[in-house]
């Protein structure tokens, strides 16, 4: 585990490399390998001593990474994929059987949504949308067949902030396994495991990555029999992550807390000034104050990222495209966590069931990137001028 003597910062130094295990070399090579090669029969048969057994099971390099992960995160190991969705999806069927039911947030990563809806649901698991600020009355949700419940905190696109404490420590009573998606904080900004869940999943491809330039996510279980579990259903999946990617993760990881600070502080100054403009109805930024769930985000998290979004009112199609088109340093894009703004339509958020969204407007997220906050504010500014 990482030295307790160190303060974050340092940490992320040294997370996932040993220079020892590579002739001194600082950052772990990156490692191509499928075929690995045992001594003899009776360790090919035992395993006995081998550390590496396949490449697409684990690698030195997938080692160094998965390790810094779970250091990060304070749980006991992790596992590593090729995408961000893909230890969402291996969580949710290492804990779940057909008949189970779950309790899924209902602010999720839309991606993990069609999953649920289509892949679990034709392996008769019945899926249940929770309102994310349920807190602690997910009690009366819980049945007799409750296996997992899901959280995601923040939520996609408006940023809910669950009550984390609350929700485990029924799911433990309950005998019911917990998995939160963790990319908000990307390990760093809150500790789902310390908070009493069970596995947190995590899309690396966002701030760890911090580049646009991985796909990469990681899963990291509390204990050795979840871990056990976990990495069996892993394996069972053919999931493996991409040598480069995991190296590029881990060089983003090292810079990964500057990139954040700057890109939170941005992201306060756009959100506040967003807040006076006459076109925006709501500013969704779990710094402000007038975010619902700003006192939880403020007692459990250790900071904000560079993510909000705003409703704007309700203008015709045409003008809204205006808006976007005329804006130079908003791209359309579908991700966050890189170094570019980028902006993205939540078309998504019609999707919600435990809450229908009523809202009348187009509702855009905002994803800020490294640029300076001003330039952002007056590209905004001339593009509002489209609205009319």
């Amino acid at each position: 585990m990482s030295d307790k003597r160190f303060k974050t910062d340092t940490i992320l130094t040294k997370l996932g490399r040993d220079p020892d295990d590579y002739h001194g070399l600082m950052n772990p090579p990156i490692v191509q390998a499928s075929t690995i090669q045992y001594k003899d029969l009776e360790t090919y048969e035992t395993k006995k001593g081998q550390k590496f057994t396949y490449g697409n099971i684990s690698n030195p390099l997938s080692d160094h990474f998965e390790t810094a992960m779970a250091e990060l995160e304070g749980g006991f190991k992790a596992v590593s994929s090729s995408t961000g969705l893909a230890p969402i999806t291996a969580s949710l069927m290492a804990f779940l059987n057909s008949g189970d039911h779950l309790l899924m947030c209902d602010s999720i990563y839309p991606p993990t949504r069609i999953a649920c809806d289509k892949l679990l649901g034709r392996f008769g698991v019945e899926v249940e949308y929770y309102d994310p600020c349920i807190g602690a009355g997910i009690k009366d949700l819980i049945k007799d067949n409750t296996a997992v419940i899901y959280l995601e905190s923040p939520g996609s696109a408006t940023f809910e902030v669950q009550d984390v404490p609350a929700i485990t420590k029924i799911a433990k009573d309950a005998d019911v396994i917990t998995i939160m998606d963790n990319t908000w904080a990307s390990g760093l900004l809150f500790k789902p495991v310390a908070h009493g869940v069970n596995i947190s999943v995590c899309a690396a491809t966002k701030y760890i990555g911090g580049h646009a330039d991985v796909n990469l996510g990681y899963a990291v279980a509390d204990t050795q029999e979840h871990y056990k579990r976990l990495k069996d259903t892993h394996i069972d999946l053919g999931h493996c992550p991409g040598s480069l990617d995991l190296s590029l993760a881990l060089r983003g990881l090292r810079t990964m807390k500057m990139r954040l600070q700057h890109q939170a502080a941005s992201a306060l100054k756009i959100a506040r000034w967003l807040e006076g403009r006459p076109e925006v109805q709501k500013v969704y930024h779990v710094a402000l104050e007038s975010h619902p769930t700003h006192d939880i985000w403020k007692r459990d998290f250790t900071g904000a990222n560079g993510l909000m979004s705003i409703l704007l009112n309700n203008y015709p199609k045409e003008r809204v495209s205006a808006f976007i088109d005329a804006l130079e340093l908003f791209p359309i894009g579908s991700s966050w966590g890189g170094y570019m703004s980028l902006l993205q339509p939540q078309i998504e958020i019609n999707w919600r069931k435990a809450n229908k969204w009523n809202e009348a407007g187009q509702l855009l997220r905002l994803q800020i990137g490294l640029e300076d906050p001003d330039d952002l504010i007056a590209d905004l500014e001339q593009a509002f001028a489209k609205l009319g």
